[in-house]
């Protein structure tokens, strides 16, 4: 994931936009998208986005997940996540004084036609560490 920050594929070598999923190869038993990939698909970015866009000095993960299953997910599906560069900067107001955090992101998967496949929210926990004591035992 260097460069352009997508993944080379193993198998064509060609860079490959992500976060994606193929239903192709993780299908449920109805020919579909199956939702754990599609949760799967988004579980790390908006935590990774929020930890890069704060820069050191902060803690932050994944907290919590929901998805909201719309249509049926066929072919192949993606999703974008985007963090506004206001709501980096009020998490930071959040917790300069070392108060957590707990702030909800919103995105939807779609299918190659735009159609929408489901509503995904996740929850990211950030914490400003605490700077260490000069006179630290």
């Amino acid at each position: 994931m260097r460069g352009s920050g997508s993944p080379t594929s193993r198998t064509t070598g060609r860079r490959q936009p992500w976060p994606t999923a193929s239903p192709r190869f993780n299908r449920n038993y109805f020919g579909t998208a199956f939702g754990g990939t599609l949760s799967a698909m988004t579980d790390p970015f908006f935590a990774l986005l929020l930890m890069h866009r704060l820069g050191e000095g902060y803690v932050v993960w994944d907290a919590a997940g929901e998805i909201d299953y719309v249509s049926p997910g066929r072919g192949r599906v993606t999703a974008t996540m985007t963090i506004d560069l206001a709501v980096v900067e009020q998490i930071r107001a959040d917790t300069a004084d070392g108060s957590k955090s707990l702030t909800w992101f919103e995105t939807e998967i779609v299918d190659e036609r735009g159609v929408v496949v489901a509503r995904v929210r996740r929850q990211v926990y950030a914490r400003r560490l605490r700077e260490r004591s000069a006179v630290a035992a």
